[in-house]
């Protein structure tokens, strides 16, 4: 005879994750990946300023809000609903696996608090009826323009590509705050790029420590590849010096969309 015990592990196991949550909301866009403005990660050259609406994450310490913000232009972007998802506060707080830690209510309210900090950011809007929350994304460079979908026809359009199996196989959910950040920095470049930590400051508006540590786990986890380089420095001893390449892995690269058959012409 089953104990209480077993029969709430059996319904507990009946209950949906945070994976899973993420994973339907993926299914439902139908996309094979998620296209982000290249000016959410670093404005374009010639800009006053060249941190883009990213550095506020990873100064503000917020992966939680990282997280959800890159799941709801997930969720958004396929502009079937005019750019706006609606869920159930516990929905998102499952979103955002605050569920994991917190009583169902604090998880409620833990996930409206998340979403507030993106409209402050002017990365969204967002409102509530009773329990359901309903989101409308912005435009990715944190004006609050309206958010058309990008097409790459001009600067201001260019965009890099995230692959849904970067939730579906849970790869967001082992990147700290500097992971996350360096992976959204290096998708935003050709393949085989430095990104000297010295100029990380400057160009997105955190330390160089935080660069370094970023980088380092992203090919600890092998979801970046690395190779070092000569580096010409007519001052140094040698005439050069040892510089690093980066580019993302294959398992983390945008996935092709399948070829078209043409069906025979009958003869």
């Amino acid at each position: 005879m089953k104990t209480t015990a077993d029969a709430e592990q059996g319904m507990q196991k009946n209950e949906a994750s945070g994976r899973d949550t993420r994973a339907a909301i993926l299914t439902r866009a139908i996309r094979a990946n998620v296209p982000l403005r290249k000016t959410f990660v670093q404005a374009n050259r010639g800009a006053k300023s060249r941190p883009g609406p990213l550095s506020d994450f990873v100064t503000g310490r917020d992966l939680r809000g990282l997280r959800a913000y890159l799941m709801i232009v997930a969720a958004c972007s396929n502009g079937d609903n005019g750019w706006s998802t609606t869920h159930d506060s516990a929905v998102w707080a499952r979103l955002m696996d605050i569920h994991e830690t917190a009583s169902p209510q604090s998880a409620r309210t833990g996930a409206w608090r998340a979403l507030r900090r993106l409209k402050e950011r002017n990365l969204i809007e967002c409102s509530r009826v009773g329990t359901m929350i309903k989101v409308t994304l912005l435009r990715e460079d944190g004006t609050g323009k309206a958010y058309d979908r990008p097409k790459g026809d001009t600067e201001e359009n260019r965009f890099l590509q995230i692959p849904t199996t970067f939730w579906t196989q849970g790869r967001d959910e082992r990147l700290s705050l500097p992971g996350l950040a360096l992976f959204l920095v290096v998708a935003r470049e050709k393949h085989w790029t430095t990104f000297p930590a010295e100029w990380a400051p400057e160009w997105y508006g955190w330390s160089p420590d935080t660069h370094e540590r970023g980088l380092k786990q992203l090919v600890e986890l092998e979801f970046v590849q690395a190779r070092a380089f000569r580096k010409k420095a007519p001052l140094a001893p040698l005439g050069f010096t040892i510089a690093q390449q980066y580019q993302r892995a294959l398992i983390t690269r945008p996935r092709k969309p399948p070829k078209k058959t043409t069906a025979p012409t009958p003869g």
